[in-house]
């Protein structure tokens, strides 16, 4: 379905959860501006298809910046926000990247760091200032001298998958905040959710692939 100028791309729905795609240049929640957020857009959704009156209730449980695309779940009732929110602190709930990186990595590895925010920076700190970030990626393919890599969150800090990949030499290619401005947007995607259903309990997985900017130039993507 389509909302404004933005495509909605639903993966599944029922009377708990929503799960979708979101869009580059789309935020999670607003931000006070004029550019699209998936929560307000999906609110219309919902209001719209169930012709909800008054105010609709939708959850954000967990967010994307704006130049990162992917897959998301929203929460339809309160209880399952809060389960899902549990799952999120309990590291249950599983959210896996594919990002291009610049230069050659020869093998997989395992980054662990310390991340301090400094205004609208995270930057790499000792560990008497700043909070674990830990992350562990697999190498997919090279080309060009850049590798495509399939990363693993253990944390969920701010920017931690770009500033740890910038700090350790292999910056994200179009990242202008922590590498360099690039011909296309960040390449950086959330291609994998997996979760338990707060209800039934159900183990439940989705998977989208990027098929924009420099993801393009990888076909080896799996």
């Amino acid at each position: 379905m389509e909302d404004g100028s933005v495509m909605i791309n639903i993966l599944y729905e029922d009377n708990h959860l929503l799960v979708v795609e979101k869009k580059v240049g789309v935020l999670s929640q607003s931000d006070g501006s004029n550019t699209p957020d998936m929560l307000t857009i999906l609110k219309r959704y919902l209001k719209e298809k169930y012709h909800k009156p008054g105010n609709v209730y939708l959850g954000l449980v967990h967010r994307l910046d704006k130049n990162v695309g992917g897959v998301m779940v929203f929460a339809k009732t309160s209880k399952a926000a809060r389960r899902l929110s549990e799952q999120i602190r309990n590291r249950k709930f599983k959210k896996t990247y594919l990002a291009i990186c610049k230069g050659i990595i020869k093998s997989d590895g395992e980054y662990i760091d310390y991340l301090k925010r400094v205004e609208y920076r995270s930057v790499i700190s000792n560990s008497k200032y700043g909070k674990l970030a830990r992350l562990n990626f697999k190498v997919l393919d090279i080309k060009d001298n850049n590798t495509l890599v399939k990363i693993n969150l253990e944390t969920g800090r701010h920017h931690q998958i770009r500033v740890q990949f910038a700090y350790h030499n292999h910056p994200l290619l179009g990242d202008e905040k922590y590498g360099s401005k690039g011909e296309n947007t960040l390449a950086l995607y959330a291609y994998k959710l997996e979760f338990i259903h707060p209800i039934t309990k159900n183990e439940l997985s989705f998977t989208l692939l990027p098929k924009e900017g420099y993801f393009k130039n990888f076909t080896s993507i799996v």
